[in-house]
């Protein structure tokens, strides 16, 4: 703390002990509204002239003699407020003198039109809610000190109202992914965040202890297996608003906490997703935004269907040269990469080299929303082969703005391929690889009751916000982002 700021805090302070003096108690208690500051703007044909009881917080103040005006916020915005000594007696228009930026107040006032168009309440009696000790900072751009307004979020919902609207879109986009799939006939449910082996994905967990059970049990990286359970045991659509966890790095684009959303349905195939995800976020972008192209940054965005579905095979040979179909064998696909100017594993399977391939020379190009097809069988160990072609399988990754906002597939539902490709990750995990799959006995065992053909969903909510409220980083959409220690 700045001796300037810790200076302006002692005066709070010495504000405090005299509100106490005078029998006055800072800190108060309910305050009974009967309306919010938009109401009044926006109302005001119909609320000149009528008393109002506000509340909010006081975010300007400025002292003309025996008359004074603020502005007094609350989550609907501000309105103006006008005090005068002659309604409110001397002792009380000093009180409003020493008010500070920040205080938390309720009002109790008439609603009119100041001789320069404002709308405002005139104040005929107002009490103290908060006492704000601390000063609010007099500029608070969002470039300026980028760390602070994730560290004190607080102090950033009070003064950046776009960032308050950005959270307000944040509801309103997961509201309405709710809406849609209830009417589809999904069915929310909730699964298991500590789990006692992880699944669902390829990432490193999170781990803790239970005392009473003497096990260690880990947050969940995905709730992919326990709603396919659900499908062995009935349910037909089922979904799934979660958060989960990986303990992996932080950047624009990963918070260790995320959200996701997943989707499984019964009987479809990952065409049928393919389908209901174009439609999932086109009426999602539609009934939040109202347009179906949206601006990010300096993009243009059109979600306009249909949108292009193309095999990753096909995406790497558009906009990376090079025909992997012709390329059948591991080394061969390693020299193609090299020679691409990639650093490739020596003991990457073709599989690994394609996706090294898709990832760091295609994905760059993928602006538009796009469906990527056909994903190489490692790198998707709960997806059905293809039938036609069983070293890829019936996948798909929607890609926007150059980040896969959802990754779907057709569900593995055999359980002797299933154990098979826990048997490779299990391998690749005693290799060192951290974030490979464990094996899981109790899924295989649902899997062996029976689990119809389905088609499952997983599209990160935090990326989609992003996207449609033009946010840059993750942690501009997520309320408190992990943050490094100070």
């Amino acid at each position: 703390m700045s001796d300037e700021v810790n200076e302006l805090k002692q005066v709070r302070l010495h504000k405090l002990a005299e509100l106490r003096a005078q029998g006055i108690e800072p800190y108060g208690g309910r305050f009974e509204r009967d309306t919010v500051t938009a109401h009044i703007r926006n109302g005001f044909a119909e609320m000149e002239g009528k008393k109002v009881r506000i509340a909010g917080r006081v975010m300007a103040r400025r002292i003309h003699g025996k008359a004074g005006f603020a502005n007094l916020q609350d989550q609907s915005g501000q309105v103006q407020l006008y005090f005068r000594a002659d309604d409110l007696g001397e002792q009380r228009y000093e009180l409003f003198k020493s008010m500070d930026l920040g205080d938390i107040i309720g009002v109790e006032g008439t609603v009119f039109l100041t001789r320069r168009g404002e709308i405002s309440v005139q104040v005929e009696d107002f009490t103290y809610l908060a006492k704000s000790l601390n000063p609010l900072p007099e500029k608070w751009h969002g470039l300026r000190d980028v760390e602070l307004r994730y560290r004190q979020r607080y102090v950033d919902l009070i003064v950046n109202p776009p960032v308050r609207e950005v959270f307000v879109r944040r509801s309103q986009i997961v509201r309405e992914v709710r809406r849609f799939l209830d009417e589809e006939g999904f069915l929310e449910v909730e699964t298991p965040m500590m789990q006692p082996i992880p699944g669902g994905a390829t990432a490193r967990p999170f781990v803790t202890h239970h005392n009473a059970l003497g096990v260690d049990l880990f947050l969940r990286i995905a709730p992919e297996l326990y709603l396919k359970r659900l499908l062995v045991g009935g349910f037909e659509r089922v979904y799934e608003v979660n958060r989960n966890f990986r303990n992996e790095g932080i950047s624009t684009r990963h918070n260790p906490e995320f959200t996701m959303l997943e989707v499984y349905q019964a009987y479809a195939d990952f065409n049928d997703i393919m389908d209901l995800t174009e439609r999932l976020i086109c009426t999602v972008v539609e009934r939040v935004l109202g347009n179906m192209k949206v601006r990010f940054q300096d993009t243009e965005l059109d979600f306009t269907p249909p949108w292009e579905r193309i095999t990753m095979l096909e995406a790497i040979a558009r906009y990376a040269g090079v025909d992997f179909s012709t390329v059948r064998d591991e080394e061969g696909a390693r020299q193609e990469a090299r020679a691409l100017g990639l650093d490739i594993d020596p003991a990457a399977s073709r599989g690994e080299v394609i996706n090294e391939v898709f990832e760091e020379l295609v994905e760059p190009h993928l602006v538009q929303p796009v469906f990527v097809t056909s994903h190489p069988v490692e790198l998707s160990p709960l997806a059905k082969r293809n039938r036609d072609n069983p070293e890829f399988t019936d996948r798909f990754e929607l890609f926007i703005m150059n980040r896969e906002i959802a990754n779907a597939f057709s569900e593995l539902n055999d359980p002797l391929d299933q154990r098979q490709r826990f048997e490779q990750q299990v391998a690749k995990r005693a290799r060192g690889d951290a974030e490979a799959h464990f094996m899981d006995e109790d899924y295989l065992n649902a899997l062996e009751y029976g689990m119809p053909p389905a088609g499952g969903l997983g599209i990160g909510i935090d990326r989609l916000v992003m996207l449609l409220t033009d946010s840059p980083s993750i942690r501009d959409v997520i309320l408190f982002p992990t943050l490094r220690p100070l």
